[in-house]
């Protein structure tokens, strides 16, 4: 018997139903109505004669066959989504200059700029590591096209990826250093910082004494002066180093906000080289963190 062929379509709405968090946001994700991707689904399940989602008291989740095929649509769209960079990578041409700052630089975003470069040899790309204003900064002088900057969602140009909440973090044993202290010892960049500005913030709410007890200017040194026990901290819930622990309210400290990661740049005159940049960032951020926005499927 012949087998089926999977519908392309479909599984690209079915890995952005999981990305995403819910049907109606992938339905706007792929351009389609609600009604259109339930019955793509549907379509899907009958052409492999296996339920993809069940009933989990009042959200959906995969069945086993799902998740399944979930890993397997992931597969099949990456090596489809190559094959169509690459032969049309090949004739894009020109420079892009790119800022991030260093909590996705020491995470997922390097692998997905090296996917770029080897899908369009042709294309010069610079890369800047910098904090998010400084970058924001160098971008607003000319000097950077495209920034994936942390914390200024109010920016005219920023087209918003994700909202991540923010943690605390500590070495493993900051629970009893905090047990064992009155003041807070803090790890921070030095001003401006809006991580640096929420944290002081939250702990002056809270009317707990803090102290700057680390200051630093990179994010390399700042985990090491957390690991090493000279203060706690507070980032993303992305990127947190190995070996470093999360701390909230058990730990008697304040809770903390969200932050919007969003991409700034000019669209309305962007280079086929940029076009397709933004489109990598984008679609890896989209994948990269989403699962860290704790939102069930709905």
């Amino acid at each position: 018997m012949q087998q089926p062929n999977l519908d392309m379509d479909a599984l690209r709405t079915l890995a952005a139903i999981l990305r995403l968090g819910s049907l109606a946001r992938a339905a706007e994700r792929v351009g389609r109505s609600q009604s259109a991707v339930s019955q793509q689904m549907r379509k899907l399940e009958a052409q492999l004669g296996q339920p993809l989602f069940r009933k989990q008291g009042r959200k959906v989740v995969l069945t086993e066959a799902g998740d399944r095929v979930h890993a397997y649509a992931r597969r099949i769209l990456a090596l489809n989504d190559e094959a169509v960079h690459t032969v049309q990578g090949a004739s894009i041409g020109g420079a892009v200059r790119f800022g991030l700052p260093g909590d996705f630089a020491e995470s997922w975003l390097p692998a997905a700029l090296g996917q770029f470069k080897q899908a369009h040899p042709a294309v010069r790309l610079d890369v800047e590591v910098d904090r998010n204003g400084a970058l924001l900064e160098r971008l607003d002088r000319g000097e950077l096209d495209l920034v994936l900057a942390m914390g200024h969602a109010q920016r005219a140009d920023a087209k918003r990826l994700a909202t991540l909440p923010m943690t605390w973090v500590g070495a493993q044993d900051a629970a009893r250093r905090l047990r064992s202290s009155d003041v807070i010892d803090l790890a921070l960049y030095r001003p401006p910082c809006f991580f640096r500005q929420a944290g002081t913030e939250a702990l002056d709410k809270a009317g707990l004494a803090w102290r700057q007890a680390f200051i630093t200017g990179s994010l390399q040194s700042l985990w090491a002066g957390v690991a090493a026990g000279l203060g706690i901290t507070l980032r993303t819930s992305a990127g947190i180093p190995s070996g470093l622990t999360r701390l909230d309210g058990r730990h008697r400290l304040p809770p903390l906000p969200r932050v919007d990661v969003c991409l700034h740049g000019n669209t309305d005159s962007a280079s086929p080289a940029l076009k397709q940049l933004r489109r990598t960032v984008t679609e890896h951020a989209l994948a990269e963190l989403s699962g860290k926005n704790g939102k069930p499927l709905s």
